[in-house]
């Protein structure tokens, strides 16, 4: 799929989404026996994947923009330094005398540390907000989704519709006949289909 440009990253919550839809009685009814695939990965992807889901993401990220910058010009900032600290470290070629100021060097260190210090803990708070962001922007999409794929389940006569790409990345997926793979077909269909209930929320 399409990810979320930012460092936080929506995979584990997107799990989470569905296992919680899944949890409240989602579960596709039994049909013909049929299993179909899904691969959850391409539903935000920036062509062909689906509309609404693309748009909330979309907007999760217009709202973490300036954090995610601030980050980029921080972490630059960090490499510039360490490329500094490490170019003063290195002994001068043999016979030249030594320039490096011990004094201009530690306080560069002391800027580095301090810095990385501030970069994790804008990355870890940054992180708590865009979950909690997500589960408000996008989890109202992404559960109209997993109803969705409830009714496609059952108009195509499929017992269950499995995340193929999960079970592949657990090993539990060896190999399977790409007929039964739907990512592309149930697409289509929740384009197709009006305006749910589902929409993104402004903070």
């Amino acid at each position: 799929m399409r990810r979320s440009k930012l460092i936080f990253g929506c995979l584990g919550i997107m799990a989470a989404l569905a296992a919680s839809a899944f949890s409240q009685g989602t579960v596709p009814a039994a049909g013909t026996g049929k299993i179909g695939l899904v691969n959850i990965n391409v539903f935000a992807a920036e062509k062909d994947g689906i509309t609404r889901f693309r748009a909330a993401l979309a907007a999760l990220d217009k709202e973490f923009e300036t954090l995610n910058n601030d980050l980029k010009t921080k972490s630059t900032k960090l490499q510039g330094l360490a490329t500094e600290i490490q170019k003063a470290q290195q002994p001068p070629p043999a016979g030249v005398p030594a320039t490096t100021n011990q004094a201009n060097l530690s306080a560069k260190i002391e800027e580095a540390q301090n810095l990385e210090i501030e970069i994790k803990r804008l990355q870890e708070d940054g992180k708590r907000k865009y979950e909690g962001r997500y589960q408000v922007v996008v989890g109202p999409v992404f559960n109209d989704i997993i109803k969705a794929m409830n009714e496609y389940a059952k108009a195509k006569g499929y017992a269950v519709i499995l995340d193929g790409a999960k079970l592949e990345e657990s090993g539990i997926l060896m190999g399977f006949d790409e007929k039964y793979d739907v990512t592309k077909d149930f697409i289509t269909f929740y384009n197709a289909r009006p305006a749910g209930s589902a929409a993104t929320t402004k903070p």
